[in-house]
């Protein structure tokens, strides 16, 4: 045997393990929401899951693709683990087409069919509105030329008349039971250790079609392949969460459960399934010929295809009935961490290593998004509490002091949980938009990195509150009772916007709107103006002292900020691209900007130094960060920077005091800057 035929053997295994991995990503792709859709819905009751299952491995060609959507809806709340394991059940008989596809690449030269796929497929790859369809042609091609070069090599090895291979696999008894055990144990190393039970299956009907192997070994290999593949699964998931480690559980429960009976009827179950086909079992070379005997051989390929699917088909008939059993058996096994999920940070809905399918990820990040979004309300009606227990007089009637201590160290707990969840999801959906995606996908993934931008400004605002709150309690004064109340009725304003922000990010974008929360953030702002106006009275009259003034303006500034963080969310979940602050609108799609709704007319660097600022929320971007993006191909000095942002300045009229300067770095958008604010208060007061 030549080494040229060995590296064509391997080489034509590559091609088709790349080919199915392209042609399933490009369904996928084409049809992600639509499957996504048809799993939340066809899921009512076992059967309906189950065919649904089928049905969808079926069109991507990918159990593993099914499996993790199925997970992520369990995640979700979508689907409960019970009619995740009917789903999981269908997926094995879906997968089972593949071997179909094989058995007929290896029985007919097929190999004609791939070069139109080829040629058809390069040209719709450069079209973008049909590049996955061309995705999908390329992708079956290079599976038919693949199949196509297999049946060839495997003619070219002769395997049949190598006396070598013949001897090695008549060395094992075929009667004996043990001899079973041996092969379906080397089924389940090959498919651990290529990854790919298709692999598996191309070598068994490769080595059975050829008389080299014979068929009852070939079927021990096949139950082999179906336990390896649902072990790299469970190693996987070990690292994912409670969910997740159940399903897999679930899925290797099935196929364990199925050899294990199987084994029981092996022969008898054998010789029906070869029946159907029309392979004669008993027939030898010697007897019917070489002739005969290679041709009753070429029927093997449909005889592992066929037991692939009768073996799949009757185990799912056993089992289906048992759901409920096997639910509690697996959650018997994988008991839930006890964890405070409330105080301590880990995400809940983000599997590290069983996520396989980028196109399906985007549902874990964006119920992590949610799951974030309700931590950070949570944290606001801690700030909402706070400035309860810092009244002076709650203090002394409750003798809460050492409450509000532990509120406010609680609260910078949240802050610190905000931070890492923003690191975290930000790092996963990076990690995500590597892979090659839709463009209704990509643009999901920037709306959802903005939206965990916003949620961690809202934490941050939220901490700022607790600081400004507990900076007023140390300084011995107090607000009035009338202050009490108005910053109650400003902070109920907010929580009403979170709530509605809740609702945004819980719903169907298709069935909300942005009218809600503008309808608030405006009241927001309303109340703004009339807080700042009366306190500038309360100082004049003298009920209060300029400091208490300073500390009761910024938090009404706080909330007011914390109300805009909260519209940038509703904005990007909705698709609304618009960057806010105060009177201060930037609209992404349509490049305008207006200051208390007057236009402002701004260059196209001149806007994108302000989109670049405002969007990093108070952190500073370096004048050569700031060149990378802005001025992107183009040489220009730091001299440049600073010119168009003195520019800049001048047609931002008020605003241009919150561009700040960082000597010898860089600029940055400085939220905090209060010195206009606190200018015009003292000449009002004067």
């Amino acid at each position: 045997m030549s080494i040229w035929v060995i590296f064509t053997l391997l080489g034509s295994l590559a091609l088709l393990m790349f080919g199915m991995k392209t042609m399933s990503e490009a369904l996928q792709k084409m049809a992600g929401p639509q499957l996504r859709h048809v799993l939340g819905a066809m899921t009512t009751n076992r059967f309906t899951g189950m065919l649904t299952g089928t049905l969808v491995t079926a069109s991507v060609q990918s159990s593993t693709a099914t499996t993790v959507m199925t997970v992520s809806f369990v995640n979700a709340g979508l689907l409960t683990l019970a009619q995740a394991i009917s789903v999981i059940m269908g997926a094995n008989i879906g997968t089972t087409l593949t071997a179909w596809i094989m058995s007929a690449g290896m029985s007919f030269d097929v190999s004609s069919l791939s070069y139109p796929a080829f040629f058809v497929g390069i040209i719709l790859i450069y079209q973008k509105k049909y590049r996955y369809i061309g995705d999908f042609l390329f992708g079956i091609a290079f599976l038919i030329f693949a199949l196509a070069v297999l049946r060839k090599t495997g003619q070219d090895m002769n395997l049949g008349e190598n006396q070598a291979v013949l001897d090695f696999f008549a060395s094992f008894d075929t009667n004996s039971f043990l001899t079973t055990l041996v092969f379906l144990v080397l089924g389940g190393i090959l498919t651990f250790c290529v990854q790919s039970s298709a692999a598996v299956m191309a070598i068994t009907m490769i080595l059975c079609s050829s008389g080299a192997l014979p068929i009852y070994q070939g079927i021990a290999l096949v139950m082999g392949e179906n336990i390896g593949t649902t072990v790299t699964s469970n190693l996987a998931a070990m690292s994912a969460n409670t969910q997740a480690r159940r399903a897999a559980l679930a899925h290797m429960f099935f196929n364990v459960f199925g050899v294990i009976w199987i084994l029981f009827v092996f022969r008898p179950f054998i010789d029906m399934v070869c029946g159907w086909v029309g392979y004669d079992v008993n027939m030898t070379k010697e007897v019917a010929g070489a002739k005969a005997f290679l041709a009753n051989s070429a029927k093997l390929s449909f005889v592992l295809a066929a037991f692939h699917t009768s073996f799949n088909v009757v185990n799912t008939f056993i089992l289906i009935w048992f759901i409920p059993q096997i639910e509690k058996f697996v959650c018997w096994v994988i008991k839930p961490k006890k964890v405070d999920e409330e105080e301590d940070f880990r995400l809940h809905f983000i599997t590290a290593g069983f996520m396989k399918t980028p196109e399906l990820s985007v549902l874990e990040a964006q119920k992590e998004i949610q799951s974030f979004s309700e931590r950070m309300q949570r944290m606001f009606g801690m700030v909402r509490e706070l400035l309860t227990l810092s009244s002076s007089s709650n203090g002394k009637k409750d003798n809460q002091a050492g409450d509000f201590n532990k509120l406010y160290t609680r609260i910078e707990k949240y802050e610190g949980i905000s931070d890492n969840m923003e690191l975290e999801i930000a790092n996963y959906l990076n990690s995500v938009s590597d892979a090659h995606l839709s463009d209704d996908t990509k643009g999901k993934i920037r709306a959802m990195l903005r939206e965990v931008s916003e949620l961690e400004s809202i934490g941050d605002a939220c901490f700022k509150m607790a600081r400004t709150i507990q900076h007023r309690k140390e300084s011995r004064e107090d607000f009035t009772v009338r202050q009490y109340h108005r910053l109650h009725e400003m902070l109920r304003l907010v929580n009403e916007a979170l709530t509605q922000m809740m609702v945004v990010v819980s719903g169907r974008r298709e069935d909300l709107s942005t009218a809600p929360s503008l309808e608030i953030e405006h009241d927001i702002n309303g109340l703004r103006d009339e807080l700042k106006a009366e306190s500038i009275g309360e100082v004049n009259a003298h009920e209060c002292s300029y400091a208490i003034s300073a500390f009761y303006i910024d938090v009404v500034n706080d909330c007011e900020k914390l109300g805009d963080y909260v519209m940038n969310v509703v904005e990007a979940r909705l698709g609304k691209r618009h960057l806010t602050y105060h009177g201060l609108q930037v609209n992404l799609d349509h490049k305008t900007v207006t200051i208390d709704g007057t236009p402002v007319n701004l260059t196209r660097t001149e806007f994108g130094l302000l989109c670049e600022l405002l969007s990093a929320h108070g952190q500073v971007r370096s004048r050569q960060q700031l060149i990378d993006t802005v001025w992107d191909g183009v040489i220009v000095t730091d001299r440049t920077v600073d010119v168009h942002i003195t520019r800049l300045r001048r047609k931002l009229g008020q605003y241009s005091e919150y561009i700040a300067n960082r000597p010898g770095f860089g600029y940055y958008f400085n939220e905090n800057n209060s010195f206009q604010e606190h200018k015009i208060d003292k000449k009002d007061m004067k």
